[in-house]
């Protein structure tokens, strides 16, 4: 009686523990949501609900051969006395175990192909947009609207190199989201410049990989207004987790008011390659250019990295000829990792990070490079 009752104190002590663990557990998943998000695009939603009709399945599939296998191992064990059966090459077994896995495969393969040719259907869009990967940035064209700009991390270094506390959004934060309209569809049409990436926003269902050469497309609606995130999902270099996708939509109204205001940007900056800057405007927006694009390789003192990445004090290249300069800047150098940023910034700012970097770090150069010059080299003059 007293073994009994002991036994007894024991699982209900155990029983006790385990729902303790089930609630922590129920709160720790809340805390990390294991699950996918079911979304703001109808096509994510379908995603989602596929995915919870299939686990479901799976669930009950598991409950049932895992309680047939309980239940004939309790009623049929040895300890009983029960003679094992000598039985084999059952031809209804065979079949049963044959036909119902394979009429299950059909009822999962039947949503699942539906779901499928939804995901890919991107015929009869609204909004085009040219999604190009680069080392390691995005480049957004919206197509037909004349607009196109980069979207780069702005996470500050001194949170990544943890000398201050993460923000929210650390490494989730960009300097130029890519703005789309609601409850248009949306076709992207993603590319990469130099090595394979991935463009991923959890919230759309959309995750397409960046290939150099090729094009690949994909699609959503998005239904809700607000601000959603991804990442590159492909490992792409050394700066792979510090290249976010920030998505904001808006209504269709301030998605055309910000077009226009793009717009109206693109122009600004076409008037100003033609307006001579001072040295001192050229070296102090230099010097933003620099921190923004340059020192996560060259280091905020311009010093590089040994091995690595060249320094650029005291360099050949910021002490020797501009125009070579500017072509590096402008085009890169094959086969190292300086890649060309002729694309990726204005001639504005090429202009004024030569000017910063022929200058700053006792280089004291004494020269200059005018956004004109950045603009016949890109024309070959």
């Amino acid at each position: 009686m007293l073994k009994t009752a002991r036994r007894l104190c024991a699982w209900m002590l155990g029983f006790t523990c385990l729902l303790a663990a089930g609630g922590a557990l129920a709160e720790e998943v809340e805390r990390w949501k294991f699950n996918m998000t079911p979304g703001v695009t109808p096509i994510s939603q379908n995603v989602y609900s596929l995915h919870m009709q299939i686990f479901w399945w799976c669930v009950a599939i598991g409950v049932v051969v895992f309680g047939i296998m309980f239940v004939s191992m309790f009623l049929h064990r040895k300890s009983r006395g029960v003679k094992p059966a000598n039985f084999h090459e059952s031809t209804l077994l065979e079949l049963l175990w044959t036909a119902i896995p394979f009429a299950i495969l059909i009822m999962m393969g039947i949503p699942a192909s539906k779901t499928l040719i939804d995901l890919y259907d991107t015929e009869k869009s609204e909004v085009d947009v040219l999604i190009t990967g680069y080392q390691w940035s995005w480049k957004y064209e919206i197509l037909g609207e004349d607009v196109s700009f980069f979207s780069k991390l702005t996470t500050p270094t001194d949170q990544i190199e943890g000398h201050a506390s993460k923000g929210v959004n650390y490494l989730l934060e960009v300097d130029e989201p890519l703005v789309l309209p609601v409850n248009k569809k949306i076709r992207f049409l993603v590319t990469a410049n130099d090595v394979i990436h991935s463009w991923w926003v959890p919230a759309f269902a959309v995750k397409r990989d960046a290939i150099p050469g090729f094009i690949n497309d994909a699609w959503a609606v998005i239904t809700e207004p607000g601000i959603y995130r991804g990442q590159c999902a492909e490992l792409c270099g050394k700066d792979h987790g510090f290249m976010p996708v920030v998505v904001e939509a808006k209504s269709e109204a301030d998605y055309q008011a910000w077009l226009a205001e793009k717009k109206a940007a693109a122009a600004a900056i076409a008037e100003l390659t033609e307006k001579p800057f001072t040295f001192d405007e050229l070296y102090a927006k230099g010097e933003e250019v620099y921190s923004r694009s340059c020192a996560a390789c060259h280091l905020a003192g311009g010093q590089g990295v040994p091995g690595v990445f060249p320094a650029l004090k005291d360099s050949p290249v910021a002490l020797g000829d501009i125009n070579h300069h500017i072509d590096v800047v402008v085009n890169g150098v094959a086969g190292t990792a300086m890649q060309a940023f002729g694309e990726q910034l204005s001639e504005v700012d090429i202009a004024a990070v030569v000017t910063y970097e022929r200058t700053a770090w006792d280089n004291n150069m004494g020269d200059l490079a005018q956004p004109i010059d950045i603009y016949n080299h890109k024309q070959g003059k």
